[in-house]
This record gives structure tokens, sequence and C-alpha cells, in this order.
């Protein structure tokens, strides 16, 4: 006990009264600034700010603000009969007695032109242009009115949300159909932040369980308990002050971090009550604390590694949350060798309770274990090399015969099929169109965005465009002035001639200071910038970049005079959805591939066996495989949530492989089995409960009513039961097959050959 570590580790245990001070005096204050950490739940915030796209999206907000708006559905038989009619219009009248809404509908836009008009004048100029259906505003069965929100922060926004509701039911509307990027956005940060509040308790009886169960001491629960909360509000703590929020992933810190520090307390604790005879109590703390410090410090520093690599996604929110738990891990180490000890001091928790059950049943199923793998070592080896191909096929595919599993980011993977929102979200597409945005824009290099020949030009780049089979509208400036001469009687196609056209258009911007709506198409500030705003189907990756491409081919045959040295660029909200779906298998593979070798590189300095470093990765290795292989069969895809078990499950499953390893190599002069038997004896059982652990803790998101949280749950607690089966099967499988001790040496027991 005199080399450098057990020094300080004395050290720290001496100063165990100054340490629970301190921790007394951080841990409350950190608990207020978690508490204080907001939610954010919208999948608009899933790109890094540093990102093109989403530079340009924003640059081009700022020119064109977006206020958020929701769509209200009336549906009826009959949408133009007089009671349909007095429904919609008593239901605009309420929103427009709440504050910070705006509400809209075709009717407004027809009886601004057409004053006094009745039910059967407001049917023929409404379904007489396509433009109101392809906006979404009418159909055959229902008719719809828009409630835009002048709100600027989450607060105002559900407050404007639940306005809405109370307005809608002071109208006596009946049922109304609510679809909008608020309404999904304030859902997803109310599970955000209720995941936490949902398996807190689960995993508080599981700790209280494994106190009781595994140590039957009240002390040592209290232990645990002032641990792990200490650890969790550090580490959660630590991302609020990093300008971190709570994302619809991010919520899994606490719990990665609540998991991966029960853990380690067990490793710590189960070799701390294993004292022999005549031992004192804190001379015996300093030898297991000493003989775990390599262990539980490798696993950590390979943890904090392995979720650190996530840093190279370009999904914000996983970005963070590898950071951010890096950082909490890190935090929970610290509290494992300082607070830990000293509670176990201070509370007196008893010892002398493993040592007790060396006979029990994991002594006599242990003792089993390395004949039962000699016995099936090339069987075991095959199906576990089998299965991971097959997983890594199922995962990334074979070219030429089987696609790579889908990724997701649709909102409707994210909620309950019996959520009503998600039903108003399936109508919609059902009855008006699966809608995605893009804007196209325009940026002139002089103050013309009102002269005739540039409104000409755009015109036909806009006509153009909505040619495209994939787009169902383009609506730009000039779509206002169609519209004029369409309720003005005329034939709604702008002309043709040049002449013709500048009167048309002469007007414009007069308009431009008393419609506020056509000054989303136009930057009145400086007469540069026009948009146009697509609405198109297949929003996917690769329908993103056939729409881009053909919006591409259509500029570049008009950008000739009048539009030389205009720059075009294609942007929006949609755009960047569609790169956070094309990001999560790269961001899956690369941030897999680095944090196996980081991991690889960690099992370097502390395994001395070339071999030993390569069979240490198979449990992990075949539990994420195996687990892809399985979402495969069972129709699953990947999504935000689901992408992150790879990491999540190699960098807390090695932990088991540094134990197993760790004390193998304490007999490496004996023959293997007494070897295996060895480290089976004193880390097996707490790899059995280690594991165990994790498992039920991350099952606890299976009490999420959030879909990916609960399946990410639920899957990742099985990859942790099919790790901890290779850890007993074709790990020591896979050391019979190399072990070259047998030669010349001891053979093996009785029963092994």
């Amino acid at each position: 006990m005199n080399d450098l570590p057990a020094r300080m580790l004395s050290r720290i245990v001496s100063w165990r009264i100054p340490i629970l001070v301190a921790y007394a005096l951080l841990v409350p204050l950190a608990a207020v600034r978690a508490a204080r950490i907001p939610s954010e739940g919208g999948l608009d915030r899933l790109i890094v700010p540093s990102d093109p796209d989403f530079a340009a999206t924003r640059a081009f907000q700022r020119l064109f603000p977006d206020s958020p708006s929701v769509l209200l559905f009336f549906e009826s038989d009959d949408p133009w009969a007089p009671g349909s009619l007095a429904r919609v219009e008593a239901a605009e009248r309420e929103l427009r007695t709440v504050p910070r809404i705006g509400a809209f509908s075709v009717l407004d836009a027809i009886r601004r032109a057409r004053p006094g008009a009745g039910p059967d004048e407001l049917r023929r100029l409404a379904t007489g242009t396509q433009f109101f259906r392809k906006q979404g505003l009418l159909g055959d069965r229902f008719l719809a009115v828009v409630a835009n929100l002048d709100v600027h922060a989450p607060r105002e926004r559900d407050a404007a949300l639940a306005a809405i509701d109370a307005a809608l039911a002071r109208s006596r509307a009946g049922p109304v159909r609510r679809v909008g990027t608020p309404y999904v956005d304030s859902w997803l940060e109310q599970q955000s932040g209720a995941a936490s509040a949902r398996y807190f308790p689960f995993f508080g009886a599981l700790v209280v369980g494994v106190a009781l169960l595994l140590y039957r001491s009240v002390r040592t629960l209290l232990a645990f308990m002032l641990s792990l909360a200490s650890a969790v509000a550090l580490g959660v703590a630590a991302g609020g002050l990093l300008g971190f929020t709570f994302t619809i992933v991010s919520v899994l810190v606490p719990l990665t971090v609540l998991v991966t520090t029960l853990a380690s307390l067990v490793y710590l604790h189960s070799r701390f009550v294993d004292r022999p005879a005549g031992v004192p109590v804190r001379e015996h703390q300093l030898a297991a604390l000493r003989n775990k410090l390599l262990p539980v410090s490798a696993s950590t520093f390979a943890a904090v590694l392995g979720f650190a690599a996530l840093y190279v996604s370009q999904v914000r929110p996983i970005r963070e949350l590898g950071i951010w738990t890096a950082l909490g891990l890190a935090i929970s180490w610290l509290v494992a060798f300082t607070l830990f000890p000293a509670l176990q001091l201070v509370l007196r928790t008893p010892t002398g309770s493993a040592g007790a059950r060396r006979s029990g049943l994991y002594q006599r199923v242990a003792a089993q274990v390395p004949a039962f793998a000699f016995r099936h070592r090339r069987r075991l080896v095959a199906a576990v090399l089998l299965l991971c191909m097959a997983g890594a096929a199922a995962l990334f595919g074979i070219p030429g015969w089987l696609r790579p599993m889908s990724v997701g980011v649709d909102t409707l993977t994210y909620m309950d099929a019996s959520l009503p929102l998600r039903q108003d979200l399936v109508w919609f597409r059902e009855h008006v169109a699966d809608l995605n945005v893009a804007h196209v824009w325009i940026h002139l290099p002089r103050a013309a965005a009102t002269d005739p020949e540039v409104l000409r030009a755009v015109d036909r780049f806009q006509a153009e465009i909505e040619s495209t089979p994939a787009v169902i509208a383009a609506v730009g400036p000039t779509t206002f002035l169609r519209l004029r001469r369409y309720f003005a009687g005329e034939d709604e196609r702008l002309p043709d001639d040049p002449a013709q056209f500048a009167r048309a258009t002469a007007d414009l911007e007069q308009l431009l200071l008393s419609e506020a709506g056509l000054r989303g198409y136009v930057d009145v500030n400086g007469l540069r910038d026009l948009q146009i705003t697509v609405l198109f189907r297949q929003g996917d990756a690769a329908g993103y970049a056939a729409l881009s491409g053909r919006i591409g081919h259509a500029w570049d045959a008009l950008k000739a005079a009048p539009l030389s040295g205009a720059q075009m660029r294609v942007v929006g909200e949609s755009l960047l959805h569609a790169k956070v779906g094309a990001s999560l298998v790269p961001t899956l593979a690369e941030s897999f591939a680095l944090t196996a070798a980081l991991i690889f590189v960690v099992f370097l300095f502390i395994f001395r066996s070339p071999s030993a470093r390569l069979l240490a990765m198979i449990p992990s290795l075949f539990a994420i495989l195996a687990t892809f292989l399985g979402i495969r069969l069972f129709g699953a895809s990947l999504n935000l949530a689901t992408i992150l078990i790879a990491t999540t499950v190699l960098g807390t499953t090695e932990t088991d492989q540094i134990h197993f390893f760790h004390h193998l190599h304490e007999r490496d002069g004996a023959p293997l089995a007494e070897a295996l038997g060895h480290a089976l004896r004193i880390s097996g059982r707490a790899i059995v409960f280690a594991t165990l652990i994790n498992a039920a803790g991350f099952l606890a998101l299976s009490f999420s009513s959030f879909p990916p949280l609960r399946q990410f749950g639920l899957v990742t607690s099985a990859a942790f039961l099919l790790a901890l089966i290779a850890d007993f099967t074709a790990l020591p499988a896979g050391l019979w097959m190399i072990d070259r001790r047998r030669r010349g040496g001891p053979r093996p027991p009785a029963g092994l050959a």
C-alpha cells in the first residue's frame, strides 16, 4: 500500500469530513441549477448551429420572419351550408378576441374582395381556383382556419395554444382538428420534461432493492442514495452551466449517469463488504479501493471517451448528449472515490455479507462455466460471429442485396397511436397532403425586387418549379397579383406580354404597404430579396435532393438578364429535417467506430495480452449487432433515440470486460481454468448485478409516453442482457480457443478435456 494511488486514496479517506462538508455545500446549489434547465422539444433544434444550411435558414428567417401558426379544421358534410359557415365564423370571432392570436380563412380572403358575398358565391369563388385547395384551406368536407401566433418563447406559445382551445370551446364549434408545429413542439417539450419524473420513482425502487436485497443494510442504502443524488445533481448542473437544455434525447443524461454510477458503486461496495476476518475496516477499505481503482477508472474513462465521440454528430441534441454524459460520468467517478468512501466510514456500512454467500447459487453456476465454455467453445464462438455478421448486414445493408436500415425523423414516429394530436396529423396527411415546405431565397445584386422585368422572370421561375411532379404548390410575390385578377373576374394567369405584365404589377409597391401577407415574399426594407414558398411531397433526403436539383436546373435557365448576378438558395426547416435524417446512420457509424477505437486504445494500456484486447470487445459488439438484427427482423426503424443504442451499450458494457480481465490477470501464471474461476468468483457476481442494474435502469424508460424513449429503453435493456450472456459463454470460450498455457503446462482439470 505504499504506491502513489494507495497514498492518494488514504489521503482522501482521511479527509472524509471536509469532503462531506464540501458536498453538502455544492450539491444543493447544483440541484437548484439543474432544476432550472429548460426543455426544448422542437425538431427544428436538431441540427448544429455551425451547419451552413442552418446558418442560411436562420439568415433567411431574419429577412422573412415566419410566425408560428396552427391549422384548425372544421369538418362537415357540406362545408358551404349556412350552419357550417356560421360555425367557422363563430370560431374566428372568438379567436380574434385572444391577444397574440390572428385568425384567417378562405372566407376572409373572398369577403375582402367581394363584400357581402353569400354562401353560393363563396363556394363558387373558393372552388373556382386551385390556390386555396393546394394551401389546405378547404376540401370537399372541411374548411380550415389559420391561427397565427405572435409568440417568442415556449411559455408564451403554450399560453396561446391554451387560449385557442378555450376560444374554440366558447364558440361551441364542436370537434375541431388541430394541426401545426406549435402543438407538436409543445407536446415534445412536455415529454422531455416529464421523462425524468416518470423513471426516477422506478429507479429509486431499484436502488432500494439493490441495497436491501444485495447488502441487507439501510445504512448502505443511505450511502448509495446520497452518492447517486450527488452525482446526478452535479452532472446535470454541469450541463446547465455549459448552456445545454433538455431535448428529446438529452433526458437520457440523468438516467445514464444514475445507472453507470450505481454499477460503479456496486463494484466498489461488493469488494468492500468482502472483508476477511480480523482485518480492520479502514485497512480493508483502502485495499478494496486500491483493488478496484484501475478497473473502475479504466471503465469510466473508456465510457467518457465513448460518449465524447458523439461530438462528431451533426445532430445537435446527440452532440450535446455525448458531451454532457461524458462530463457527468467523469463527475460520477469523482463521487465514487471521494464521497462514497467517506459515507461508508461515517455511516458504518456493514461488511462481511458477500462472504456469507460464497456457497450460493451463483457460485455453483460459476463453477460450471469454465467446463461448459471449453466443451462448446467452437460452437459458441461461431454462433456469436455469425450473429455479429448478420447484425452488421441488417444495419448497414449489403450493396445490391439489402438496403440499410431506414431512419426516421417523421413527427409521427415520436407519438403514440392513441394520442389525439397524432390522429389529427394522420387525418391531415390522408385528407389534405403530406406537406413539406421549402423556401427558394433569391438575393438580387440591386434594389429591383418590384421591377416588372424581375417579377416576370421570377414568375416564370415559379411556374417552372410548380411544374415539378413532386411539387404541390409554389407561392411567390406574383401569386397575390394572380388572385387579384381572379377575384376581378379575369384570367388568373398573368399576361405574357411585357407591357401588359408591367401594368399588372405597377402597384406592387403600394400593395406591399397595405398587404402584410405580401411582405412575407418581398423584403420591403432593401427590395433586394424575394422568396418562393414551395409545398412538396417526399420530405426525406432523397426527395429534397431531387427537388433542389430541379430548382437548380430551372434557375440556371433563367440566370440571364434581368436576374444576372442574382443568387438563389433553397432553405427551410424541411431541409434541416432531411439533413438530420440523412446524418443519423453516418452518426451511428462514425461515433460507433470512434467509440470502439477509443475503448480499444484504453484496452491497450490495461490489458497485457493482444488477444485479450480483442476478446474484450466481443460481448459488447455481439450485444449491439444482435440487437440491430432484432430491430430489423421485427420491422422497426432507427430514430433519434434508438440511433444511440450502439454508443450507450458499448460505452457501458465494456465495464464488465475490464473488471473481468483485471481479475483474470491476477492469475496470469495459473492454468486458464483456475484463472477463469478466480475472475468469475471475484468479479462475476458484481458483473451480474451491475448488468441487471443497467438493464432494469434503462427498462424504466418503458414507462415513458414518448415512443422513441420507450423503444430505446426496451431495446437497450435487451442488449445488456445479451452482453451478460456473452460474458459467461462466448468470452470464456474465446479464451479457451486462444489459450497457450495448456501447452507444456498443467492440463485442464478433469471434465474439461
